[in-house]
């Protein structure tokens, strides 16, 4: 699965025309996010995202979850959102 990776200062249109670029070749992309900002972008991302693709009828789901991942080889905690077409 693709994985996007969002920072704090990702313009959320970007991302979201990334995630539905990937969700119509692919099917589903992970989103990774570090940090409250990032979250904050991500979301907002997803929710355009969601708009971008709906009117080829593609309904948007999104599972949220907990993942650790290495940064400098220091252990984070990151938010990933699966996204996935249904």
């Amino acid at each position: 699965m693709e994985v996007l990776k969002v920072s704090a200062k990702s313009q959320p249109k970007s991302v979201a025309g990334a995630i539905a670029a990937v969700l119509r070749e692919k099917g589903a992309v992970e989103v990774q996010a570090v940090g409250a900002g990032a979250v904050n972008q991500s979301v907002k991302s997803i929710a355009i995202a969601r708009g971008y693709v709906a009117p080829n009828g593609i309904d948007l789901v999104c599972i949220p979850a907990f993942s650790k991942i290495s940064i400098d080889d220091e252990e984070r905690t990151a938010i990933k959102f699966q996204l996935e077409s249904r």
